[in-house]
């Protein structure tokens, strides 16, 4: 049975995880992670990586995180010490953030993205062929929708989408967050993304390719976070036991 330490255990993500886990018999939260008072039946919860006991460390086998960004520094500092492999799910990471991770992969496995559907990572796949395919004769933009409480925008899953379309061009565009603020034609190296959010939208992705007399629409819809909670369940079975480096979602579609 896989030991979980969970970040961010009273958020909307990891209250999914500890719902899924509840329906599965190969995982167990030994301990949560979060700055809010709470209470658990189930496990401790502690405020800070720091206050995490060496006794229950020890049957930690690995750390997933949903929390945010400013326990980030906390999170590496701490399974880098005690060598426990992580799967990230945090969003809205600076690039300091990033390359810090990167860094501390060298050190422990780390399993990062800002996405944990299937899905989506799929998406990301047919956005990657398709930019190759289409090249310059087709614009390019990206509507991202979620729920009236997040945080940041745009998404991160839409960053990972215009960064993997990035990959397939010849030349690196800009990515254009604002048309208000400015009274120009759309200039062809660019990737517009658009950010909506609204209700209690789980989290819709729209990639367009508009080119002449022709659409192509690359779409994903998430009716539910238990998908986002099944996702990293299957990603901290694959990396537990796995060598120190940085992995993705394209490891685990992979297999």
């Amino acid at each position: 049975m896989t030991g979980i330490l969970l970040s961010g255990a009273f958020g909307k993500m990891g209250k999914a995880v500890c719902a899924k886990v509840e329906e599965s018999k190969d995982f167990q939260i030994i301990a949560g992670i979060d700055v809010f008072d709470g209470k658990s039946d189930d496990f401790p919860i502690y405020k800070s990586f720091d206050a995490v006991p060496e006794s229950v460390t020890n049957r930690i086998d690995v750390v997933i995180d949903f929390s945010n960004p400013s326990a980030f520094s906390g999170l590496l500092d701490y399974i880098v010490k005690n060598k426990k492999p992580a799967v990230i799910a945090t969003t809205g990471l600076s690039e300091e953030q990033i390359v810090k991770m990167k860094s501390a992969a060298y050190e422990v496995p780390i399993f990062f993205s800002a996405n944990m559907s299937l899905g989506v990572n799929l998406i990301c796949e047919l956005a990657k062929k398709a930019a190759k395919a289409l090249g310059d004769d087709f614009d390019i933009e990206i509507l991202e929708m979620h729920h009236n409480q997040k945080i940041d925008a745009p998404s991160g899953t839409a960053l990972m989408i215009a960064d993997c379309i990035s990959s397939e061009l010849d030349e690196q565009p800009d990515y254009v967050y604002d048309r208000a603020s400015k009274r120009e034609k759309r200039s062809k190296n660019e990737i517009g993304i658009q950010s909506v959010r609204a209700g209690n939208i789980v989290g819709e992705h729209q990639v367009i390719f508009a080119g002449t007399d022709e659409v192509i629409t690359l779409s994903h819809s998430a009716r539910s976070k238990t998908l986002f909670a099944s996702g990293a369940l299957s990603a901290a079975k694959m990396i537990a036991g796995k060598e120190n480096g940085l992995y993705s979602m394209k490891e685990l579609i992979d297999g």
